[in-house]
């Protein structure tokens, strides 16, 4: 179809953000910072190679995910740890932040909750920005690499996808089948994971992650958690995923707790507050 004689004028309109986070209650960065800084140790896991690990984080307390031995690409999925209908919500954070987060943002959870789960209080990527093909680190753009969309597009089975690991994982957990698990899973924060969307096309692009070993995300648990992180098969996603083709490590999870007052004044955050009768 031709274009219209206005079609200019029509794409040269400015854009509007869609939620200016300015008017939102902020974080108390530097409250947290000041706490994680003194934090100690309570508990650690090991997510290894193609398959993932829970850890129970306490309102209150720091999960802090490290890359240790090479670069290496993570799926998070978070939980209340009381009710599990309650869960990171990525398309909501990305409406709010961006397509990628990083310190001082938030991660939040599903309607009816909607509430801040996490902070990002330490980022040791927070250099990385955009780079020249739009690419930036820790996004929630992705899903998650999945058995069903491998077997569309390769025609086989993969169980070590992030997705199986992801339920394997919180079935063990939780003492249930994967069949009772699978359900509860949802789209994630890849971590460490380098991503875009090309300007061409606006298709969905990973490239090599910037990630080395000694770099971690650290966040501040709003409410108390369960997170479960996945070693994504792809390692640092720099050519594949969804095989056993890409060299993969472990990535490093623990929960530090602060000192007794390093977090004066602090509260959780209440549930939303919308009264749920949607006009009726």
């Amino acid at each position: 179809m031709s274009e219209p004689n206005d079609a200019a004028a029509r794409r040269a309109v400015e854009p509007v953000i869609c939620y200016p986070t300015n008017d939102f209650p902020q974080p108390d960065l530097t409250l947290y910072q000041r706490a994680a800084a003194s934090a100690v140790v309570a508990v650690e896991a090991t997510a290894q190679p193609r398959e993932a690990s829970c850890l129970e984080v306490p309102a209150g307390s720091f999960l802090r995910i490290t890359s240790v031995e090479g670069a290496q690409v993570g799926d998070l999925n978070l939980f209340n740890a009381a009710d599990l209908s309650e869960r990171f919500y990525s398309g909501k954070t990305r409406a709010l932040h961006g397509t990628h987060v990083s310190t001082g943002e938030r991660l939040w959870s599903s309607f009816p909750h909607l509430r801040p789960m996490a902070t990002i209080v330490r980022d040791t990527l927070d250099w990385y920005g955009i780079d020249e093909y739009g690419g930036s680190v820790h996004d929630v753009i992705g899903t998650r690499c999945d058995p069903y969309t491998g077997r569309l597009l390769q025609g086989h089975d993969y169980h070590h996808c992030c997705h199986s690991n992801l339920t394997r994982a919180l079935a063990d957990h939780l003492g249930i089948s994967v069949q009772e698990a699978e359900p509860h899973i949802h789209d994630v924060l890849n971590v460490f994971m380098c991503t875009g969307f090309t300007r061409e096309t606006g298709q969905y692009f990973m490239k090599a992650s910037p990630v080395r070993p000694g770099d971690y995300i650290e966040l501040f648990a709003e409410i108390d958690m369960l997170a479960v992180l996945s070693a994504c098969p792809g390692g640092d996603c720099g050519a594949e995923h969804t095989s056993d083709t890409a060299p993969c490590y472990p990535l490093h999870m623990s929960v530090r707790t602060p000192v007794e007052g390093a977090l004066s004044g602090w509260v959780p955050p209440e549930r939303n507050a919308y009264d749920g009768t949607h006009g009726r």
